[in-house]
């Protein structure tokens, strides 16, 4: 979807078009939406989404069509690089002035170009500057062949192994149409270098804006995943900070460009790697469509990211979703393509964490959205055991237990429970019947908004810690949890 075609679905909704948002929205929040919000009684397992699946970069993987059009391109490009004709050669700037200024300035119009006229003479004697033809001629000989987008060399005949993947994503956002595949990439490369995109990284940008968007984990197919938390611009001293002049929305754009390149140098662009990220959209407390700096701003980013970053993202997930995104999704759907639809998730504020771990592992999703992940974790890492499962049935009740065999054990454990709304209990048993035991969380009744649970004990005789969770809901519910006896349980 272009700029343009987002700027005709972002209409006022009327007439016809209000009946057809209604209807959408009655359709989502009956569960017939894309995200197919399944009745909540029966618990999801884990699993890839169907409705996209990433192409492999596999030359063999590849249709004879497909394997065709990128030799195509390969040759295309080749010829380009080589023959110093891959970026536009701009225009001799033009001296004449138009007829109108040249009455108004009369004598004065004519003085600035005398003077530049003996400036460039002046250059011409002490060497600074050359003759234009030499200069061309002197480019046509040197070609530069270290031409290379995202850390890939685009030379096809340096046979990088990444230049294929790359080349892929042109392809396929222009349905393998050579043409147009090549002029995509020597835009890109064109606008790369007028904004000084390469060295974007070195840039000190928007700092305020280090929770509006960053990187964070990897989904389950090792997909780099990056956070959008449009919550944070309901803020109006940050908003028109951001926002409030057209200087701070090109520093925002700019900021939002080097947010991706970081995000790029995290993928591993050859074939069979994860060469594209996730997006998780937060719209809790956004804004929304009504503040007309934060739209304009948005789909400028788009057209950037549109134009520029071609095939680099694999799922586009929203969460929090409010109301007014479902009026205006159902405007800007018949606009989309297939394949960009196909790469949307949607969920409401109650399916959050179940929608999330669809995609992500939930040791990988930060705490605030029901994950384990929490910053500067010091009680587990990636080597830690693997997070566990159970059903709890409606009107059961389930037991964990984590053992505590030497005294001075100290236990450490995550649980959650998807929806909560069930009763919950952690206990200490000692292994000596004549013990006591320790009540280490007194029985309470978790509701719906509770979030993951991070507990420890340390043992002082031989035991375990027993979690009990009782489900008196009619619905079954899923558990996660994971723990850890000094380094391992």
């Amino acid at each position: 979807m272009t700029v343009e075609e987002t700027q005709v679905a972002e209409v006022v909704v009327a007439g016809e078009e209000t009946k057809k948002v209604a209807e959408e929205t009655e359709k989502v929040f009956r569960g017939d939406d894309e995200v197919k919000d399944a009745d909540e009684s029966k618990p999801k397992t884990v699993q890839k989404s169907s409705s996209y699946k990433e192409e492999s970069n596999f030359l063999t993987d590849l249709k004879e069509f497909e394997r065709k059009a990128l030799t195509e391109l390969k040759v295309k490009l080749e010829e380009a690089i080589l023959g110093n004709k891959l970026y536009k050669k701009e225009d001799p700037k033009k001296t004449e002035e138009k007829p109108v200024a040249e009455e108004k300035e009369g004598e004065e119009s004519e003085k600035p170009v005398e003077e530049a006229a003996e400036n460039k003479e002046e250059e011409k004697e002490v060497g600074v500057g050359k003759d234009e033809a030499a200069v061309e001629c002197e480019e046509e000989k040197k070609p530069d062949t270290d031409i290379s987008l995202w850390g890939v060399p685009l030379l096809p005949s340096k046979g990088a192994e990444g230049t294929d993947v790359v080349l892929l994503k042109f392809l396929r956002a222009r349905e393998f149409k050579v043409n147009d595949a090549f002029e995509m990439l020597r835009k890109t490369l064109q606008w790369r270098r007028e904004a000084e995109i390469d060295s974007i990284l070195d840039d000190e940008l928007c700092a305020d804006l280090s929770s509006a968007a960053y990187m964070n984990g990897v989904d389950r197919e090792g997909h780099p995943v990056c956070y959008n938390i449009f919550g944070v611009f309901d803020s109006e001293e940050l908003y028109q900070k951001t926002f409030g002049t057209d200087e701070k929305r090109r520093q925002f754009l700019r900021w939002r460009c080097q947010l991706m390149e970081k995000g790029i140098q995290k993928l591993d662009l050859k074939p069979g790697g994860a060469s594209s990220l996730i997006q998780i959209n937060d719209l809790k407390k956004s804004p929304g469509p009504a503040k007309k700096e934060l739209r304009i701003a948005t789909k400028q980013a788009i057209g950037i990211f549109q134009d520029n970053y071609p095939e680099l993202v694999a799922k586009n997930i929203f969460i929090n979703v409010p109301f007014w995104y479902y009026a205006l999704n159902a405007l800007i759907s018949p606009f989309l393509t297939q394949r960009t639809k196909s790469k949307f998730v949607v969920a409401r504020p109650a399916r959050v964490t179940e929608t999330l771990l669809k995609y992500i592992p939930v040791e990988e999703i930060p705490v605030n959205y029901g994950g384990f992940k929490r910053e500067n974790d010091f009680e587990f890492s990636v080597k830690d055991g693997s997070v566990s499962e159970l059903i709890l049935k409606a009107g059961s009740t389930e037991i964990i237990e984590i053992p505590a065999l030497e005294v001075g054990t100290t236990l450490v454990w995550d649980l959650t429970v998807l929806g909560w709304e069930v009763n919950y209990k952690e206990e200490f048993v000692p292994v000596d019947e004549g013990s006591y035991t320790i009540i280490v969380q007194k029985a309470k009744k978790m509701g719906s908004q509770e979030g993951p649970i991070r507990n420890s004990f340390i043992a002082n005789e031989p035991g375990k810690v027993v979690l009990t969770i009782e489900n008196m809901s009619s619905k079954k519910k899923r558990v996660l949890h994971r723990c850890k006896a000094n380094e391992s349980c």
